[in-house]
């Protein structure tokens, strides 16, 4: 083992998956991010969180997902998507072979609003140096955008949710492709709507390489 995945490792980071020039690219600059995230006093939401949800998995995969905002077990737990829409949307990448190691999970603004309501455009702006600079160092093939709150504030688009699916977006000025999928917590309230997931999994496989 390196001196760098030793000292990782001390750290309680998973090291097992990484080589020393991915270590020597970007695991660094990441835990520095995590460590000025779990320290924010940005806004509001700073004054109610248990914990800062930065995210979770594999900080080099070709796929990022980003969510909407922590719920309450999330805030407990520090861990983006547990529960039953966590254990949905583990279920939907198992779908397509495909673990939650695989990729890298986020939201929009990394601790939980009250009452699980939507984070304000305040909250998601004070947020929003994380999440650019998480996008940065992942540098993914793909964006999964889950939900109407994750839309709007990569997208900057009002359009719903209808018609953003099935449409390959793009992130800001780069060539990064963006999707749009149904929040699993919507899939949950909506199970007839469960379909469009398949939909929008085979729509991603068709037209983005992932590999």
């Amino acid at each position: 083992m390196s001196r760098k995945k030793e000292l990782l490792s001390l750290m309680n980071i998973d090291v097992s998956w990484l080589n020393d020039d991915v270590i020597g690219k970007n695991i660094f600059c990441f835990e520095d991010l995590k460590l000025d995230a779990d320290n924010c006093q940005k806004c509001i939401l700073a004054k109610t969180r248990n914990k800062v949800v930065f995210g979770k998995g594999n900080n080099n995969s070709k796929i990022l997902i980003i969510g909407e905002a922590p719920g309450k077990e999330e805030d407990l737990t520090a861990e983006p998507f547990v529960g039953r829409a966590g254990k949905l949307l583990t279920e939907i990448l198992l779908s397509i072979k495909l673990t939650r190691d695989d990729v890298y999970i986020t939201n929009t603004v990394k601790c939980r609003p009250p009452e699980n309501r939507n984070p304000s455009n305040e909250e998601i702006k004070s947020c929003a140096s994380y999440l650019d600079q998480q996008i940065e160092l992942i540098s993914p093939k793909v964006i999964i955008l889950l939900g109407k709150v994750a839309a709007e504030r990569i997208l900057n688009s009002s359009e719903p949710m209808a018609s953003l699916r099935q449409k390959i977006h793009s992130y800001k000025n780069t060539n990064i492709p963006t999707l749009v999928f149904y929040h699993p917590a919507y899939l949950l309230r909506s199970p007839n709507e469960k379909r469009k997931v398949w939909e929008d999994l085979i729509f991603m496989r068709e037209n983005i390489n992932v590999s």
